[in-house]
């Protein structure tokens, strides 16, 4: 099934090319992203992505050429086109085309649709290995394209069988290249509220969890994490994932935790149950 594209105004497919080379995205590195999907059809979650993505431009001082209602129009008729039932919407905003290399004029807005992400449910269920890694973003509540470390560092996971790197400096966590972090100690849930990307499905974590358990939000210390009884990362493509190694050591009996897989299973049904 052929995906679209939609880029200043236009819909197009998704293999035309878009960006001149003179854009601050590709010279300078200077530009955001988002992503997202549906479920049952319907985007998730939406107001809190766009919320963020608002954030993110106004944070690298870049206006957003269409407003909250177009680009709800913009993604309904690109997932009509596609025909898919279900799928994912990339949002790239860049500095746009720079006469001198440096100066915002006008950004450019791309929105691509893709196939959903491929799942790991045995990630989910028997849990995944990090490394650390000492290093905090810039910029880190700005979802930005700037994922060097994490290209860097790619053959490095490969190599010793990791799915993504911990974020750690000055004995602080932060999160992971995509992703956050929590951790629980007894039925105290820890997770970080600074040097992050305040993550979607780390605020629906948050309010699941909250019925259950005690939670807070606030630094948390690399020994925290290292010693926890379960530790966990969310995302929009990772869901609840329990984290059963941190380099070398076991987190807790080095299996995916209860309370973690109790957080998981509310995370399913909801999406399950989401836009019925």
């Amino acid at each position: 099934m052929p995906y679209y594209q939609y880029f200043n105004g236009e819909i197009i497919s998704l293999d035309q090319p878009v960006f001149q080379t003179n854009d601050l995205g590709l010279l300078r590195g200077y530009g955001l992203f988002d992503f997202f999907r549906t479920y049952n059809g319907v985007p998730f979650r939406w107001d809190d992505y766009w919320q963020r993505f608002e954030n993110s431009a106004r944070l690298l001082k870049l206006p957003l050429p269409v407003t909250q209602r177009e680009t709800e129009k913009i993604l309904a008729d690109l997932h009509s086109i596609t025909g898919e039932p279900e799928v994912a919407f990339r949002f790239v905003l860049t500095g746009g085309y720079a006469p001198d290399g440096v100066h915002v004029v006008q950004p450019n807005f791309l929105i691509r649709t893709e196939a959903l992400p491929q799942d790991n449910p045995a990630g989910r269920l028997k849990g995944i290995k990090v490394l650390p890694y000492e290093y905090v973003r810039d910029l880190p509540e700005v979802k930005t394209t700037n994922y060097v470390h994490m290209v860097l560092m790619a053959d490095e996971l490969k190599r010793r069988q990791a799915a993504d790197l911990l974020f750690h400096k000055d004995g602080e966590v932060s999160e992971l290249t995509r992703s956050n972090l929590f951790a629980f100690r007894g039925d105290k849930l820890i997770t970080s509220d600074r040097n992050i990307l305040n993550g979607v499905t780390r605020r629906v974590a948050i309010e699941l969890a909250k019925a259950d358990f005690e939670v807070e939000i606030r630094p948390v210390s690399y020994k925290e994490v290292i010693t926890a009884d379960e530790v966990f990362t969310t995302s929009t493509t990772k869901w609840v994932m329990p984290v059963v190694q941190i380099g070398d050591q076991p987190v807790g009996n080095g299996q995916a935790g209860a309370r973690t897989l109790h957080l998981q299973q509310k995370f399913e049904e909801l999406v399950a149950r989401w836009g019925k």
